[in-house]
């Protein structure tokens, strides 16, 4: 995952994030899993859905990964 500077976060769209406030930004793939992976450990059960939601709309894929693996 690219290091995401705070003047590159500043030009993502608002829509390129899952959480409130510009947090859990899901421009691509790897951030779009790290986003899931800091929800699972930080966020409120009703956030990490949202935020499971959102990313699943976007990258279905991601979601199928997990499901194969088993979890």
């Amino acid at each position: 995952m690219a290091k995401l500077t705070t003047k590159a976060r500043e030009k993502i769209p608002g829509k390129e994030f899952a959480g409130p406030d510009r947090s859990y930004p899901i421009e691509d793939e790897s951030h779009a899993r790290n986003a899931l992976a800091r929800a699972s450990q930080n966020a409120s059960p009703e956030l990490e859905a949202k935020i499971r939601a959102k990313v699943h709309r976007k990258y279905p894929s991601i979601e199928m990964a997990k499901a194969i693996r088993g979890k």
